[in-house]
């Protein structure tokens, strides 16, 4: 599982023109499942994405203290499988790693599911659809989070 991680004082998904997810102050995730993830990556990458610490504490300080539950932020998760395009052949990227359809929308709605037992607001896109992402991102912090199936 992979996951893109960037700290944002806003972000909105829109489909066909419509917004169908915006948040404010807190993490955009961008989500892509291999077809070897199973609850294992799910649970990690949960408790990775509400417990780093990325924020700066109250007092203003360069020091990142506090995580996204901390200061009650929100989350906008989107499903991007592209996060496994392999492009060291070629120029095609190859989708392989990839989770099946099938698979990755049950996975990423259990992440979903997982990261909304948090209490925290969390927003989404659609799963498979073409989407624009609109990202204030704020620092600019961007992390990359990966866990891989043992």
């Amino acid at each position: 599982m992979r996951v893109i991680v960037q700290r944002v004082k806003s972000s909105q998904v829109t489909i066909d023109g419509k917004i169908v997810g915006k948040i404010g102050r807190g993490l955009n995730l961008l989500v892509g499942i291999s077809h070897t993830d199973t609850d294992g990556e799910i649970d990690w990458m949960v408790r990775k994405c509400l417990e780093l610490r990325l924020f700066p504490d109250d007092e203003g300080g360069d020091k990142w203290q506090k995580s996204v539950q901390e200061i009650n932020g929100e989350l906008l998760v989107i499903s991007q499988f592209t996060l496994y395009g392999d492009c060291r052949k070629g120029r095609r990227p190859s989708f392989d790693c990839s989770a099946t359809p099938t698979l990755a929308v049950d996975l990423y709605n259990r992440f979903v599911s997982k990261l909304q037992e948090s209490g925290l607001r969390v927003e989404t896109g659609k799963f498979g659809a073409m989407m624009q992402v609109a990202i204030e991102n704020d620092g600019p912090v961007t992390l990359i989070l990966e866990k891989e199936a043992i």
